[in-house]
């Protein structure tokens, strides 16, 4: 009865379990306590009979069983200690080899579902050393090709899958371990081997959904190994055109985007991703976060429309399941961009006004007339592109009003990709605006000069519907007076620009470095700063970045540390670099740990000077250590209590810098930020 109960528990977990195809399906469904809330009284009444057995039938041949159970019931609630002590007490105490062995394979799973892979490749190699059932050996496999599965060691998983495919009979379960076998070639790019499972996913029983999946995946691979294939006869029209596919048209449009993409043909991959998020308004928002991850890269790194990459990366963000393994990723990346879209904005508008300004007055009063006309011109032909599809969709029913085809087109605000197109458009047009009134009188400032020379497009009020303005009319020469407002042509406006571009530029290597990983910008936009700027303030720690951004094979590498030793011998960044980091084994961590100990204890006791001197002049031995930020953060404090509050703040400032991921960074910027606040408070 307690068995029965177990077998209606685990098919209604199975029930609530949402697979994801854009992710390789787990070869085991997880133990999740939130999975089994619905089959709760299930596990409860399983529990309850079988500690009966356990309690009262000592003697009984179901004991062992009844403990198998217990446990595994214990398990799905989510109450470890208690499941795993049942299945222990079975291993010790067991009277039957296979209630063992079975046993110790519910216990391996429940290792691998703690994330516990040392235990769970221990009990992996006691029971590969025992004689075990066919039911067993069955279970083992599946159990052990999981755990190779979730350690991301694919080959072996498959490879393990392979063997025990023979042991399965026909079911959806089967069709369900095909398909993860089908997309482990697909990561490991054998796309024939991967193409064998997908059909077999059909043989195998298979739902509505899983042998859809397959089904398209398959034709995905079809496209991939044979070049010439093209997207329109392979096949996936005939999917797309299948009523019982409307609900994963999504699904379909992403894959074709992705396969368009790898024929490098990004103008239709950008079509289909867009039609990707159009289709199924708001049914599948996993599916939709996916799309705008997609649409967000290749923005970013094809394309370069950092600006269009960030809202993609903002609306994926603000709809992907927070549980889900990308999520931490996205969350980082959009920090990063956002960061990045800052800088790199700034760089570029004082790029076009710093070239704006070069130019001679006439030169450059015919620059601002031809933008004024450019965008008249768009402005006029989008306003008759608008005026011509109101007059089609009214005169395709007439007298019943405007008929728009829902299928194609959606409400803006129902569709989080139109809403950030308008968004870019509004600050194409008008800048970054705070959210005020009056927001458009001509003394707000531009943010761009991208963005300044747009905003050419005029106010309604100024210029009648459908006709361009008019060059030399008042509201041309006003639009004119406008713009070139914005060009720094005194030597006070021009230097202010210079600072301005520098300091971002500055910042947009960091941001390379630091947040985006992309080392070999950095080093071009740090060779920016210091060919545009060789006197810059920021010459120290350029010189510190450079080194550590160039790899290790780059014969300049070593050139950089020898320019910031000879040029600031005393600075921070020159301790950081005088120095080799500790090789493996020099310097032990309990060592370290002493050190620091020792150095906090002058802290503590009052001998600032003496800590913060020891402190610097042993900083470049602990680069490279699990110690570095700490002591990083002692000599904060330390500079804090001997140096004053310029020097405190400055020191600040490089803990931000150099340790960016470091666990203590949210406790400095809010020390930085108190900081501010009290300055601005005397």
């Amino acid at each position: 009865m307690a068995d029965q109960d177990l077998k209606e528990a685990e098919f209604a977990i199975k029930k609530a379990y949402k697979e994801n195809y854009n992710q390789i399906l787990p070869i085991l469904i997880p133990l999740d306590s939130i999975l089994a809330l619905p089959a709760k009284p299930q596990l409860e009444n399983a529990i309850k009979k079988t500690s009966i057995v356990a309690e009262k039938h000592q003697n009984s041949k179901w004991v062992d069983n009844s403990y198998i159970i217990l446990g595994k019931a214990r398990l799905y609630l989510g109450q470890w200690a208690d499941g795993l002590e049942a299945l222990r007490y079975v291993y010790a105490n067991g009277k039957d080899e296979k209630d063992k062995n079975d046993a110790m394979v519910v216990l391996m799973k429940a290792y691998i579902s703690r994330k516990d892979f040392s235990n769970a490749l221990g009990v992996a190699e006691y029971l590969s050393q025992q004689p075990l059932s066919k039911s067993t050996t069955r279970d083992f496999y599946l159990t052990k090709a999981y755990l190779h599965q979730q350690n991301e060691e694919y080959l072996t998983s498959v490879a393990i899958l392979e063997e025990t495919f023979p042991l399965l009979k026909k079911s959806i379960e089967t069709a369900r371990l095909h398909f993860a076998a089908a997309q482990m070639y697909d990561k490991l790019g054998q796309y024939a081997l991967a193409n064998k499972h997908y059909k077999a996913v059909s043989k195998n029983k298979p739902d509505y959904d899983l042998g859809f999946y397959a089904s398209m995946n398959s034709l995905q691979n079809k496209v991939i190994l044979d070049p010439k294939v093209d997207l329109s006869s392979v096949g996936f029209e005939k999917m797309l055109n299948d009523r019982k596919n409307l609900d994963l048209l999504d699904r379909l449009y992403f894959t074709m985007g992705l396969l368009a993409e790898h024929k490098n043909n990004l103008p239709q991959a950008v079509e289909y991703l867009q039609k990707s998020a159009a289709a199924n308004a708001g049914s599948n928002k996993t599916q939709k976060a996916y799309t705008f991850l997609q649409l967000a890269r290749i923005n970013y790194e094809s394309l370069e429309k950092f600006d269009l990459s960030k809202m993609y990366y903002d609306s994926a963000l603000s709809i992907l399941p927070r549980e889900a393994p990308e999520y931490k990723l996205v969350a980082e990346r959009k920090r990063a961009l956002d960061n990045f879209v800052n800088e790199f904005t700034i760089v570029s508008r004082e790029d076009s006004l710093q070239k704006l300004a070069a130019m001679n007055p006439a030169a450059l009063d015919n620059k601002i007339d031809d933008i004024i006309a450019a965008n008249e011109k768009k402005r006029v032909e989008e306003e008759k592109k608008m005026k011509a599809a109101a007059a089609a969709n009214t005169n395709g029913q007439p007298g019943n009003g405007p008929v728009l085809d829902l299928s194609q087109r959606r409400w803006e605000l129902y569709d989080p990709a139109m809403i950030n197109q308008g968004k870019i458009e509004f600050r194409r047009i008008w800048g970054n605006r705070v959210l005020e009134d009056n927001w458009r009188r001509s003394s707000k400032q531009m943010s761009s000069a991208a963005n300044m020379v747009a905003a050419a497009s005029v106010d309604s009020a100024a210029v009648e519907e459908n006709r361009e303005m008019k060059k030399g009319s008042d509201a041309w020469l006003a639009q004119h007076k406008e713009l070139k407002s914005h060009v720094p042509l005194t030597p006070e406006t021009l230097a202010a620009s210079h600072k301005v571009k520098e300091e971002s530029l500055y910042k947009l290597g960091k941001v390379y470095r630091f947040d985006l990983r992309e080392d070999e910008r950095a080093v071009t936009t740090f060779t920016r700063v210091l060919n545009d700027y060789p006197k810059t303030g920021y010459k120290d720690e350029v010189y510190y970045l450079m080194y550590l951004s160039l790899p290790e094979e780059n014969p300049e590498k070593p050139k950089w540390k020898d320019r910031l030793l000879a040029e600031f011998p005393n600075s921070t960044y020159a301790r950081l670099i005088s120095k080799a980091p500790a090789k493996e084994g020099e310097l032990a961590a309990g060592g370290q740990v002493r050190e620091y100990e020792d150095m906090y204890k002058m802290y503590s006791s009052g001998d600032y000077d003496k800590a913060l001197n020891s402190i610097e002049n042993n900083m470049p031995s602990y680069k490279g250590s699990s110690l570095e930020d700490k002591f990083a953060l002692l000599r904060v404090f330390l500079i804090g209590k001997v140096r004053g509050k310029e020097a405190y703040a400055q020191s600040i400032t490089e803990f931000i810098s150099l340790y960016p991921s470091s666990v203590y960074l949210p406790r400095l910027k809010e020390m930085q930020e108190l900081g501010s606040i009290s300055a601005g408070r005397r």
